[in-house]
């Protein structure tokens, strides 16, 4: 899903929140997935089935824009930021690929792909930009939070905004770590736990006060789909639990002429001034 393919909207009225680890009840059956989903999972599933069409029309030409290799709602070029690394030849699994913009320009620069999307419909578009761009790759209609592959069968995972945003860290960053092989990348980006901070639950677009809890973040409900933040110490007792390396933490930030179709000109400023998202590079 990722920005380039499901990035969190940035306006969430009424955002409710609770505090703490919970996982939620699970096994809500769906016969399009390889197993059962998570309450989470499943009302993602349905949510981006629905909105998929209307994320495409609103942010597919801002994607397309950019060549498909750029990270976040500002689409800063991977050859600005440097978070892959070599590609060419390398077995990379994109979490949450919504209609594979990334996974497609990696494939037409040497790379082997695979995109993994829970939503069908996201998956749709993904083909049919595929077909155009002429080119050919296995895409996975799954949770990242339980992905069909075998353990150790990639040299790279990543996403932009994607499984991490819209999937449980307690269950995706212990699927990262089984599917890399020794010495492989993980890399992600998402709304930082700043802007987190900083974005009132009554508001259109984060603010410049501190107006939520810090402490306890995790289960994250707008109403209409389920996303997970966790405190920056919670995160990196995670990746250490799950025999990660932290190598760089980026916190990307929009260029003066940046625009955005997912953010406004005020949005954009208060992202020159604080991190409204972060980078993590992780190395098994």
């Amino acid at each position: 899903m990722g920005v380039a393919h499901g990035a969190i909207a940035f306006t969430r009225a009424g955002q409710g929140r609770d505090g703490g680890t919970r996982y939620n009840p699970p096994m809500v059956e769906d016969g399009a997935t390889r197993s059962g989903l998570t309450t989470d999972a499943a009302r993602n599933q349905a949510a981006w089935d629905a909105s998929s069409d209307e994320y495409q029309e609103r942010h597919g030409g801002f994607l397309a824009a950019s060549g498909g290799l750029a990270w976040g709602t500002s689409q800063i070029p991977e050859a600005e930021l440097h978070v892959l690394g070599e590609i060419v030849g390398r077995d990379i699994l994109e979490l949450g690929c919504g209609a594979a913009q990334w996974s497609i320009a990696l494939a037409l620069r040497g790379a082997r792909p695979v995109g993994l999307d829970v939503s069908a419909r996201q998956l749709e578009h993904a083909r049919r930009l595929m077909a155009e761009a002429g080119v050919d790759f296995p895409l996975v209609h799954a949770s990242a939070e339980e992905v069909p592959l075998p353990d150790a069968s990639f040299d790279i995972v990543f996403c932009d905004y994607g499984g991490m945003t819209f999937a449980d860290p307690y269950r995706t960053v212990p699927e990262a770590a089984r599917l890399l092989r020794p010495g492989g990348l993980f890399a992600f980006n998402g709304l930082s736990p700043v802007a987190e901070i900083c974005w009132p639950l009554d508001a259109d677009e984060v603010g410049d006060r501190l107006v939520l809890d810090y402490f306890g973040m995790h289960v994250i409900d707008d109403g209409e789909k389920t996303s997970f933040q966790l405190p920056y110490g919670e995160w990196i007792r995670l990746f250490r639990a799950n025999g990660f390396v932290i190598e760089d933490l980026i916190e990307p930030r929009p260029g003066s002429l940046a625009t955005s179709t997912y953010k406004s000109a005020e949005a954009l400023a208060w992202a020159r001034r604080w991190p409204a998202e972060a980078i993590w590079r992780l190395r098994k």
